[in-house]
Formats: structure tokens, C-alpha cells, sequence
């Protein structure tokens, strides 16, 4: 499973660890990926998808149905 958000599209970062003599080790900032099911109401069926807790919050937001509408403008399938 790629660690990429389905609805923002957000991926991890890349950075480093510094200690406190200034060493510099590469590392990656995880995003809070969770898989998750939806009820889609318009076609009564069940979606699963892989969204952070921001995306979560955005669909809280604006609602799944518009969501999916932009998800599938974009070329998404769902």
C-alpha cells in the first residue's frame, strides 16, 4: 500500500534528524494514513478508502458525495 492520501493526495515528506552535535540522519515525516469506509448514500454501497485525518475532516466538511464527484473530475476511480 502506497502511503499517499486518495483524497488530498498528500505523501510523506523527507527531512532529517538533528542531534545535538549537529549530525544530520535522513528520516520521513509519515502522514496519519487510515483505511476507512464510507457509506455512499447516492449509490448505496460501501467505499473503502485510504485518507489522512485531514481528509477525514474534509469530508466531515463539504460531504462525501461532493468529494467524490471532484475525485472522479480528477480521474480517481471509486
Amino acid at each position: 500500500m502506497s502511503k499517499v492520501c486518495e483524497v488530498t493526495g498528500k505523501k510523506p515528506l523527507v527531512g532529517f534528524n538533528v542531534s545535538h552535535s549537529n549530525r544530520h540522519t535522513k528520516r520521513r515525516f509519515e502522514i496519519n494514513l487510515l483505511t476507512k469506509r464510507f457509506w455512499l448514500e447516492d449509490e448505496k454501497r460501501w467505499i473503502k478508502l485510504n485518507v489522512t485525518a485531514r481528509a477525514m475532516r474534509t469530508i466531515d466538511k463539504r460531504g462525501l458525495s461532493a468529494v467524490v464527484k471532484d475525485m472522479r473530475a480528477q480521474g480517481k476511480k471509486v
